[in-house]
C-alpha cells in the first residue's frame, strides 16, 4: 500500500508507563531513519499546506517532510533550518500546531510532523553555521535572551546588524529553561545557537534591564533601537492566605528549579503534592512533582477536563502517569503554621457569560473541603517584571508580557521595541515582526529601503516565506 494511503501514523517509540515516573530523562526517542521515511511518505504534499499556514513561523513542514520521505535528510535538515533558528529545541517541545491543522488529521491520524523535523535534523547535516550580510556596523540592543528575544537576534544579524544580546538569568532560553527534562534532555539550546557563530553578535548574562542599566543609558550609548523581549517571568499571586508558607511553590521556579538545581529536590520522598491550574504549565509542574517526589499528585482546576486549556499530549500524560484531576475547585486557603498541611477549596460552577461569551466560574458558598497536603504548587500564570521600566515606554501587558502600543509593538520612546506571546514558536514569530518593525524604523532614519531577510546560508537570494499555496515554499 502507497504510504499516502495509510491512515495511522508510525508509533513514536517512547519510555513504558511504568518506567517514565521514575525516568528523569526524554520520553519520546527518535524515529529511526526507515521509520522516518514510511512516516514522511504519509504526506499527501497538500497543494494548500494548511500544517505551513498554522506555524506562527511558517516553518516549512511540507518541504522537510517532502525531503525526508524520499531519504534526503541532508536537505530536509537545511530546509528545516532554513527558517527555524529554535528547530533542535522545537522538534522536541513544540506544541505543534501544524498537526492539529493536518488534513490526514481528518480521517486518521495527523503526520508526526514535530517527529520529522527531529529526523531531519538527527539523520541530516545539521551543525551548520548561518551567514549573514556584510557587518553594517549598526547597532541594536536586544534585552532578553528567551525565544523572542533568540528569533530577532537571528533575524538582524542575517541583515548584518551588530546585535548585543542581554539576559538577566546567568543562561539564555527564558521559557525553554523551564522545560521539564521529559521533553529536554540534553544541551538542544546550545546546538541551536551554535549555529550563530558567525554573526556581529554579544551576549552578556547577569544584567537586568531597569536595574543594572536602561532603555535610556543602551540609546545614549549607540544602539539604534532597542527591543524588550522580557517576556512574564513573574509567577501570578493567588493572593489567598497561607500562600507564603513554606511547601507553597510557585510552578515556573519550581520548574526553573527542577533543571538547574535539581539535587535541591530528592529526597523529598513521601510528598502529597497539589498542583493549582489548568495550563500547560500546570501539567509539567505536576508531572514533575510526579518525578521527583513519590507521594500522591493532583491537579485541581476551577473548570472542568474540557475547558482545561492544556494540550492534548500534556492532559495524556498526567493521566497515563497517574496524576488526580479534580475539576471544579477553586483555591480558598492554604492551611499551616511553619509548613504546608492542607488546601482549602471550594466548589465552583458556571455562572454569566462575559462581554466575550464564556462564562464565568462562581464559587458555591458553604462547599469547601479540606484536601489533606503538604506541598501545594501555584500554576496562576505570569505576569512580567517592569521593576526599572519607567512610565514614558507606556507598556501595555493585557496578557502577561510587555507590549508597546504603537505599530510594530513601538513603545512611547522613540527607538524602543516591546513585544512578546503565549509559547516558544508564538513567541519566535512576534520577535521576527518585532525584527521587520526595527529594521524598518532604522532604514527610515538612515535614508534607505529595509532589507528583505537574506538567504540564511548565503544564497543569493532572499528565501520567500513559505506562502502556503501550490509552489515549492523551500530554496536548497
Amino acid at each position: 500500500m502507497s504510504g499516502a494511503y495509510r491512515q495511522s501514523r508510525i508509533a513514536i517509540p517512547e519510555v513504558t508507563v511504568h518506567q517514565r515516573c521514575s525516568y528523569m530523562g526524554e520520553i519520546l526517542h527518535a524515529y529511526d531513519p526507515e521509520e522516518a521515511v514510511m512516516e514522511a511518505q504519509r504526506c499527501l504534499q497538500c497543494a494548500m499546506p494548511y500544517c505551513v499556514q498554522a506555524c506562527p513561523i511558517s516553518q516549512d513542514c511540507k518541504g522537510y517532510i517532502d525531503m525526508v520521505a524520499q531519504g534526503r535528510f541532508d536537505d530536509a535538515a537545511k530546509v528545516t533550518l532554513l527558517g527555524n533558528p529554535l528547530a533542535t529545541v522545537l522538534c522536541k517541545s513544540c506544541y505543534h500546531y501544524c498537526e492539529e491543522d493536518c488534513v490526514k488529521g481528518g480521517k486518521g491520524s495527523a503526520i508526526a510532523i514535530r517527529h520529522l523535523k527531529r529526523a531531519s535534523l538527527q539523520f541530516g547535516h545539521s551543525d551548520l553555521l548561518y551567514v549573514p550580510m556584510a557587518p553594517r556596523g549598526e547597532k541594536i540592543a536586544i534585552v532578553g535572551g528567551g525565544p523572542a528575544g533568540i528569533m530577532a537576534t537571528w533575524e538582524l544579524c542575517l541583515r548584518g546588524y551588530s546585535v548585543t544580546l542581554f539576559e538577566a538569568q546567568p543562561f539564555l532560553g527564558g521559557q525553554i529553561e523551564t522545560i521539564p527534562k521529559y521533553h529536554l534532555d540534553g544541551d538542544e539550546l546550545e546546538v541551536d545557537v551554535a549555529r550563530f557563530k558567525n554573526f556581529d553578535l554579544k551576549i552578556v548574562t547577569g544584567k537586568r534591564c531597569g536595574i543594572d542599566f536602561t532603555t535610556e543609558q543602551l540609546l545614549k550609548e549607540g544602539y539604534l533601537a532597542v527591543y524588550l523581549a522580557v517576556g512574564a517571568s513573574t509567577p501570578g499571586l493567588l493572593k489567598i492566605p497561607g500562600e507564603e508558607l513554606p511547601g507553597v511553590f510557585h510552578a515556573l521556579p519550581f520548574l526553573l528549579n527542577a533543571n538547574h538545581n535539581p539535587q535541591g529536590f530528592l529526597g523529598r520522598t513521601d510528598r502529597t503534592t497539589v498542583v493549582i491550574g489548568g495550563g500547560d504549565v500546570a501539567m509539567d509542574a505536576a508531572r514533575s512533582a510526579r518525578r521527583f517526589f513519590s507521594g500522591k499528585v493532583t491537579v485541581a482546576y476551577r473548570r472542568s477536563w474540557e475547558e482545561m486549556p492544556a494540550t492534548e499530549e500534556e492532559r495524556e500524560g498526567i493521566l497515563l502517569e497517574g496524576i488526580d484531576f479534580l475539576p471544579w475547585r477553586a483555591p480558598v486557603k492554604i492551611l499551616g503554621s511553619d509548613h504546608v498541611e492542607g488546601l482549602v477549596t471550594a466548589r465552583t460552577e458556571l455562572g454569566a457569560p462575559d462581554a466575550r461569551g464564556k462564562r464565568s466560574v462562581t464559587v458555591v458558598p458553604g462547599s469547601e473541603e479540606l484536601l489533606p497536603c503538604d506541598t501545594v504548587i501555584i500554576a496562576a500564570g505570569q505576569v512580567a517584571d517592569l521593576n526599572g521600566f519607567t512610565k514614558e515606554l507606556d507598556l501595555k501587558t493585557p496578557r502577561g508580557w510587555p507590549e508597546g502600543k504603537g505599530d510594530g509593538w513601538a513603545t512611547g520612546v522613540e527607538g524602543v521595541f516591546a513585544s512578546g506571546n503565549k509559547s516558544i514558536v508564538y513567541a519566535m514569530s512576534a520577535g521576527t515582526k518585532t525584527a521587520q518593525a526595527i529594521d524598518a524604523y532604522v532604514a527610515k532614519k538612515l535614508g534607505r529601503a529595509p532589507i528583505p531577510r537574506p538567504h540564511p546560508f548565503g544564497g543569493k537570494d532572499p528565501v520567500p516565506p513559505p506562502p502556503g499555496y501550490g509552489e515549492p515554499t523551500w530554496v536548497l
